[in-house]
């Protein structure tokens, strides 16, 4: 990702999808919780906390790369847990692609409580075209003789695209879904929530295999919780989970049915020093994501991005700050919530890019192997401007002889922080980025 002179690494914005009025008139059943491109890149997927999901495929008329709305399902409804006297949200808190078999797409979706797999494909409908007492509208008398008496005939009508739920995997999770990831071999996946990892078989609804508990016999012994999950893109016996206490752990299901005592722990000691009454609550890991190579780990917490060799354990080979600008306003955040927000991350297609979000909608693009990085911002403005980006200055306050104008933004204090972007999807073959923006998906490419 070579940096042009206008600072924003040879990015430009290319769509925008959603309602593109004031942020003021949104409405919260619109507001996009997760985004994920499938493993070809040529679909995206995008889900709400009204509990749609919103299919995109890629616009092959055009050259670069552009897509256009698919089809659009009702994945989950609000619900009731009589027992607990609890409503369960329609919120998509997940959308996992499955590999294609055939030329049905098939997708796992997540709400708190209640995992289901789709299946979405064409389907032509056909309509009954001739019969004994209709001609088109016309209505005909009844035929008087049997030699006049016609068999109905059906023609083709349109093509559709029909979502239906295959597989509803319930009851196995007593706390908050947040996490769901499929295994490499196509025929499992886990789903996490604050205590628990399940692993459930694609083709069993009706029965899961608990793999990881943390749950205390006493609950107010709990200190700490699991925030993420997800399986290792080459070897299905291998998943990492990262918990509240700023670790990752990594856990083998060949070693034991059990999976609590786990095979390796990445984990940065805490300088001493720095502690104080948010660091608990900023050190908390919000994502985990295996580099598609499996070789790395890439965590995001409040504060910081890092990139772990699964090989060493005891500190990341890279530690990216993102909010040390925040740090001076943590009572504030603390006061209003936002230092709870959950920033997700993630890898480039190539492995040599990382990706997370901030306030203000802006997010930043890192180079893994350099210092070079992107400051980008998903903004109303880009459809005007239709080319986006400034440049992250350098310890002198410059990069490429350019003053970095959205890096001074990002840090001035007048950030918006109800505009956030926690989620976003990375295409896995190119240089084109997803980007949820409250109730906008935005999408950005590089050349």
């Amino acid at each position: 990702m070579d940096m042009d002179p206008s600072g924003s690494g040879g990015w430009r914005f290319a769509q925008c999808f959603g309602d593109k009025g004031d942020v003021e008139d949104i409405t919260e059943a619109d507001i996009i919780s997760t985004v994920e491109f499938d493993s070809t890149g040529n679909y995206l997927a995008t889900g709400d906390k009204g509990g749609r999901v919103v299919l995109f495929e890629r616009n092959e008329s055009k050259k670069s790369c552009e897509y256009k709305f698919y089809t659009e399902f009702q994945s989950h409804e609000p619900e009731f847990d009589y027992l607990k006297s609890l409503e369960i949200e329609e919120k998509i808190n997940k959308i996992k692609w499955c590999k294609r078999q055939n030329t049905a797409h098939l997708l796992l979706t997540t709400n708190d409580k209640t995992i289901k797999l789709w299946k979405v494909f064409e389907k032509s409908l056909r309509v009954v075209s001739e019969t004994n007492h209709y001609e088109g509208p016309r209505p005909l008398p009844p035929p008087s003789l049997r030699d006049h008496l016609k068999l109905p005939r059906m023609m083709f009508q349109e093509n559709i695209i029909a979502a239906l739920p295959r597989k509803v995997y319930s009851n196995a999770h007593a706390y908050h879904i947040h996490s769901i990831s499929v295994n490499s071999d196509q025929e499992t996946f886990i789903s996490a929530d604050d205590l628990r990892v399940n692993l459930w078989n694609l083709g069993i609804s009706n029965q899961s295999f608990n793999i990881v508990d943390i749950k205390p016999v006493n609950m107010e012994e709990l200190t700490e919780v699991i925030t993420a999950a997800e399986f290792h893109p080459q070897q299905c016996n291998v998943f990492m989970y990262s918990s509240s206490k700023s670790n990752i752990k990594l856990a083998d299901m060949r070693d034991s049915a059990l999976c609590d005592r786990h095979a390796k722990c990445f984990e940065e000691e805490e300088d001493p020093t720095t502690r104080s009454f948010f660091s608990e609550i900023i050190s908390s890991i919000s994502d985990v994501k295996f580099s598609h190579d499996g070789r790395y780990i890439l965590s995001r917490d409040y504060l910081s991005l890092k990139i772990w060799d699964i090989n060493m354990e005891s500190k990341p080979v890279k530690t990216i700050p993102i909010h040390d600008h925040l740090r001076g306003k943590l009572c504030d955040l603390y006061e209003n919530d936002c230092i709870f927000d959950k920033f997700e991350c993630v890898w480039g297609g190539d492995d040599k890019h990382v990706l997370t979000g901030s306030y203000h909608n802006f997010f930043r693009i890192f180079d893994v192997d350099s210092p070079n990085d992107v400051v980008l911002q998903a903004d109303k403005s880009a459809f005007k401007a239709k080319k986006i980006g400034g440049p992250l200055p350098n310890k002198n306050g410059l990069k490429n002889g350019r003053p970095g104008g959205l890096r001074e933004a990002m840090q001035s204090e007048t950030l918006d922080f109800n505009k956030k972007i926690l989620h976003a999807s990375w295409h896995p073959r190119e240089n084109t980025i997803a980007i949820a923006a409250t109730n906008n998906l935005f999408l950005y490419s590089a050349a």
